[in-house]
């Protein structure tokens, strides 16, 4: 269907929809905390893609000393003469605990591989080893779940614009993002290579349509819900007791809520 054949989502319908999924979201993480259950998040994709909303869409009403989002830089001189997975292990979940990786291990077979930080070896090895690697995150008892954020060219050209206008936007925007917009294809390329690679029984892709973000952020979501457990776990009963005494105030100085700007 063409684009202008569908209707866009507006905000207060995105947030009607999303609102009860938050709710099953905020019992995973109670159901996580109530029987140790470790989850980890793969979000991958192209620039502009959408990862950082939906990674906003699932954790960013669940406590963030429980739900950790993962971000890492570029590898330091030290790690580069690791063992490629070594850096992204510690920072796997414990008991309870849900980790959202925003890029993964799998810039190796993307961005690492298009751009030339990695040798043809590099990336052969990386797509060998990384099926046993999860399998081995698997079978400790993590719950993986690894997602493409799939968006066309043309959507893609439109976010780099919109990030390059926006001041509030535009430090999303990086030199290799820009040398990437040349390189579509190869990208295309490397990631075929990668999911045929990689897309196991024990650890398989979901490639999410992001042409629409808010669309597909409640997509995601919505499977990600339906593939976990049954996590229904009642909340906590807490009483809140009566004050037997007068609050304590203390007198401190009082700005006033600012009411206008002049903006001449």
């Amino acid at each position: 269907m063409a684009e202008n054949d569908t209707k866009k989502l507006g905000r207060k319908d995105y947030e009607k929809l999303l609102e009860p999924m938050q709710e099953e979201l905020v019992g995973m993480a109670r159901w996580a905390a109530s029987t140790g259950a470790r989850i980890v998040v793969l979000f991958e994709g192209r620039d502009t893609a959408g990862k950082g909303g939906a990674i906003k869409a699932v954790g960013g009403q669940l406590n963030p000393r429980q739900c950790r989002t993962v971000a890492l830089t570029a590898p330091s001189e030290r790690e580069q003469g690791q063992w490629y997975f070594q850096r992204y292990v510690e920072h796997l979940p414990t008991r309870g605990e849900i980790v959202l990786f925003d890029r993964s291990w799998y810039n190796r077979a993307g961005v690492e591989k298009v751009m030339g930080f990695a040798t043809g070896s590099e990336v052969k090895r990386f797509l060998q080893q990384v099926p046993v690697f999860e399998r081995m995150l698997v079978d400790d008892g993590i719950l993986l779940f690894k997602y493409w954020l799939a968006c066309d060219q043309e959507k893609q050209e439109e976010r780099l614009h919109e990030r390059l206008d926006d001041p509030l936007k535009r430090w999303k925007l990086s030199p290799i993002d820009v040398a990437a917009r040349e390189r579509y294809e190869d990208y295309t390329k490397a990631r075929e290579v990668m999911l045929k690679a990689t897309h196991k029984k024990h650890a398989p892709w979901t490639v999410v349509d992001f042409n629409d973000q808010r669309i597909g952020r409640l997509t995601l979501v919505r499977d990600l819900l339906d593939r976990l457990p049954d996590t229904k776990v009642e909340p906590q009963t807490i009483k809140m007791p009566k004050l037997n005494h007068a609050p304590y105030n203390e007198k401190f100085g009082v700005l006033e809520p600012i009411d206008s700007f002049d903006t001449e």
